[in-house]
């Protein structure tokens, strides 16, 4: 397997399962509601909130792998568009799922000699750097999602992980 290969499948099990710690975004909230995604607690970011910035980052690495600009800035990283229905929780969630998958896929062409090239600036680093700075921060993200999950008091799509 190529070094680009294992990045994307690392990057799918992050979003889709399988990964080293058996939680992943789409288990995680598969089986909540626009009202509960959406509820705010404290001055924390909603869990439909966390789930568009993790797109957000995901769709703006694709458009360089698709060799456009990087587009992002990470000031409108949390302008997620409002959700009101279960219509709009299911679209935004589509399309993370597709934005990740295509990445992934994306990241699979890749020369494993293009993982060491610079990232569209030098102050953004390599290519290996930026790919598995998604992962992580997809991560962090996702224990901020099943942290929340746990302070709405809303059951897990795994109920077999250890609880706070």
């Amino acid at each position: 397997m190529t070094l680009s290969a294992s990045i994307a499948q690392h990057l799918r099990a992050v979003f889709f399962g399988g990964n080293w710690t058996s939680v992943n975004l789409k288990d995680s909230v598969a089986d909540l509601d626009w009202q509960q995604a959406t509820t705010q607690l404290y001055s924390l970011n909603t869990i439909a909130g966390l789930v568009y910035h993790i797109g957000y980052y995901v769709d703006a690495i694709a458009g360089v792998l698709r060799g456009g600009t990087l587009a992002a800035k990470d000031k409108y990283s949390f302008d997620a568009p409002a959700i009101t229905s279960q219509a709009d929780w299911h679209h935004l969630l589509e399309k993370v799922w597709h934005d990740a998958e295509h990445l992934a896929a994306l990241v699979e062409q890749l020369p494993d000699s293009q993982l060491q090239q610079l990232f569209v600036q030098p102050k953004y680093g390599t290519y290996h750097r930026n790919l598995h700075g998604l992962i992580e921060h997809t991560h962090y993200h996702l224990g901020q999602i099943v942290l929340l999950r746990k302070l709405l008091n809303l059951p897990s799509a795994d109920n077999s992980r250890a609880t706070i």
